[in-house]
């Protein structure tokens, strides 16, 4: 006999899940749990795995490592016809030649049931038999009963709407009484409004189903109104998990505040707990936890701005532009050369000389994870550094205080020694704002796409992706387009080396 479930328990688990598709990684050590019941949602930008893993937990692509445990079982090998688990995706994939009741009721006509019986010898046997007929007409009434749909029976497909059609192909998956529903950006073919409803409907249909729901989108929206958790995903990596309060009130990290709704993302330093300098001022915060004068990252909603009379502003600045956006105003004020981002129910008038007033609850800190980039690298022949996947010029007489070059490039150290420095294994260091771009793809020393930027008030930051997938995170003033192709520049003097070891050089 089956043991009880506990409603809280795990149905889905995925653990160290890993899948490269010929050799690239497209999703990298993933670890969560899904509670029965629960509405889950995979949140994250196009390319950032969600699809793959939905694809994965459905049994349609295999992870390269890792398990998938359902109800504690592994299951990363079983077929999906063995999964308890359906799914409707964004194109409904409905058959134009059947009527709604027989789209319902198809995956039902091919459902087969073990029965048991007694032979002619008495011998017990096991034989499989097709639903009969009452019983999938039943099935299919309670399923379209679900979406709304009772009475559209006969009627063809090609007469439905779009969230008609959205809702039958939700009745075509929830026919056959799945644990698990997986729904993979359903609502991507609608218009905005339908878009809207069926989110409610949808939201409504789980809590009368009770069945596990996970679902993929792009669109931070559906996740923030559905969800009862989310999982926020970049380039194939979980970058936090929480419920919707949760992930937009405390992002864990820039990425998580800048795709979550609208932030004010600042580059500050915490003197001490309880507070936070950023703008050029000091703030109380609520947070604690970090080192004396570590530098953080500083991330304030646009709603928790109060537009005070000059001088009564913590900061001061002139309102640059004004934009109703129907339940709110988007205000920009330039102080400084900071450019702060405002929700407001009244607007002042551009040109405006304003002030600025932020509550300690409405300060967010979180730790900087790029502070500066980090490379292995190799010295060449020529006293150049090859690293991420580009190859620079550089100072190698840091690696040998009072050193320096003679005339035919080799190292002559403090005590006369020669050095050959080629392929002599270095550390390298770079800061966010000592690398430029250019469109001119051979004037830098490596080359990349741009994978992700970053407003940070006072400038862009950037991740730039060689083809190697070699990361190169900086800081520019510029705005550039995310894909664009670019030459990376980085002056000579702004490269930092340290030799590996003390094995690294050669005589």
């Amino acid at each position: 006999m089956e043991k009880k479930k506990d409603k809280k328990s795990h149905i889905i688990e995925l653990i160290d899940v890993c899948k490269e598709f010929d050799g690239v990684s497209v999703v990298e050590n993933i670890n969560f749990y899904v509670r029965k019941g629960e509405f889950v949602t995979f949140l994250g930008p196009s390319g950032c795995g969600k699809t793959t893993t939905l694809r994965m937990i459905a049994g349609f692509e295999l992870p390269t490592s890792g398990k998938i445990l359902l109800n504690g079982e592994d299951i990363s090998a079983l077929p999906p016809n063995k999964r308890p688990v359906n799914t409707v995706f964004q194109k409904y994939a409905l058959f134009p030649h059947l009527n709604v009741f027989e789209n319902v009721a198809f995956g039902l006509h091919l459902k087969r049931i073990e029965t048991t019986y007694i032979d002619k010898k008495g011998k017990e046997k096991i034989k499989y038999k097709k639903l009969p007929k009452e019983v999938i007409a039943e099935k299919v009434r309670k399923a379209l009963e679900v979406v709304d749909l009772v009475g559209f029976e006969k009627r063809s497909i090609a007469t439905l709407s779009g969230g008609q059609q959205q809702r039958i192909a939700i009745a075509r998956a929830i026919v056959n009484e799945p644990e698990i529903l997986l729904l993979d950006e359903p609502l991507g073919a609608l218009d905005l409004k339908m878009r809207k409803e069926m989110q409610l409907e949808l939201k409504a249909m789980h809590k009368r189903l009770g069945i596990t729901f996970i679902y993929v989108t792009h669109d931070q929206e559906e996740a923030l109104t559905m969800s009862d958790t989310i999982i926020v995903m970049s380039d194939g990596t979980i970058q936090q998990i929480g419920t919707p309060e949760m992930i937009y009130n405390e992002p864990q990290n820039t990425f998580v505040a800048d795709f979550i709704g609208e932030s004010n993302i600042f580059t500050g330093v915490m003197p001490k707990d309880g507070q936070v300098r950023f703008c050029g001022k000091a703030f109380e915060c609520l947070d604690s936890g970090f080192e004396k004068d570590e530098p953080v990252d500083v991330v304030v909603r646009p709603e928790d701005i109060k537009i005070k009379p000059y001088e009564a502003g913590m900061l001061k600045g002139k309102v640059t532009s004004v934009i109703f956006k129907g339940m709110h105003y988007q205000i920009l004020v330039q102080c400084g050369r900071y450019e702060i981002e405002i929700q407001s129910t009244s607007a002042p008038s551009i040109g405006a000389m304003v002030g600025l007033v932020i509550k300690p609850d409405g300060i967010h800190v979180m730790k900087k994870i790029f502070r500066v980039n980090k490379f292995s690298g190799v010295i060449t022949k020529r006293n150049t550094v090859e690293f991420g996947d580009g190859e620079f010029d550089c100072d190698v007489t840091q690696l040998y205080p009072g050193s320096h070059l003679d005339e035919d490039g080799y190292l002559i150290t403090e005590k006369g020694e020669k050095l050959d420095l080629t392929d002599t294994e270095v550390n390298v260091e770079v800061g966010l704002h000592d690398i430029t771009m250019s469109d001119n793809l051979d004037e830098g020393g490596a080359r990349g796409n741009i994978i992700s930027l970053i407003y940070k008030s006072e400038y862009y930051r950037y991740i730039v992706r060689t083809e190697n997938e070699e990361d190169y995170v900086l800081a520019c003033e510029d705005l550039w387009n995310e894909n664009d192709l670019v030459s990376l520049i980085i002056p000579k003097e702004k490269i930092r080396l340290t030799l590996k070891d003390s094995e690294g050089s050669k005589k």
